[in-house]
């Protein structure tokens, strides 16, 4: 079993579909290890997208991660859960993403795209424990 980390975005959340994307990727397989609703502030947004800071986008993804409720899930699979979520999410632009992907079913464009989801194993587990203490996650191997 490998985990990841996933985040359904304000738009997905505010249009009522974290629960058809959770069913989604469990679908896929995945099976969830911690999930929680919450607001991220603005010094949160800014600590977990750190890594975009010097990209043009950057505020913008902040603005936008902060505008409403999330919901951040740590993922497991027994596959390689990092590029398997990655594939069943879709291409970044929406407007580009195969169809039956998360991002073509709910998002609407590169900004409002529905997911976040780790790019690698190592950051899923930076990701992860961003939101969630070790002592929340429950394995289901």
């Amino acid at each position: 079993m490998s985990m990841t980390l996933t985040i359904v975005k304000p738009d997905a959340v505010a249009a009522g579909n974290a629960g058809n994307i959770l069913a989604l990727l469990q679908s896929k397989g995945f099976k969830i290890c911690a999930m929680r609703q919450m607001r991220l502030s603005e010094g949160q947004a800014k600590a977990f997208y750190e890594v975009h800071k010097e990209r043009p986008f950057y505020n913008d993804l902040v603005a936008f991660m902060t505008s409403g409720p999330v919901v951040p899930v740590a993922l497991e699979h027994d596959g390689d859960a990092v590029p398997l979520l990655r594939e069943v999410m879709g291409a970044t632009n929406s407007e580009e993403a195969a169809d039956g992907t998360v991002r073509n079913l709910y998002g609407t464009d590169i900004e409002r795209n529905a997911i976040h989801g780790s790019d690698s194993a190592e950051n899923a587990a930076i990701e992860i424990s961003f939101f969630f203490s070790r002592s929340e996650l429950i394995s289901n191997q």
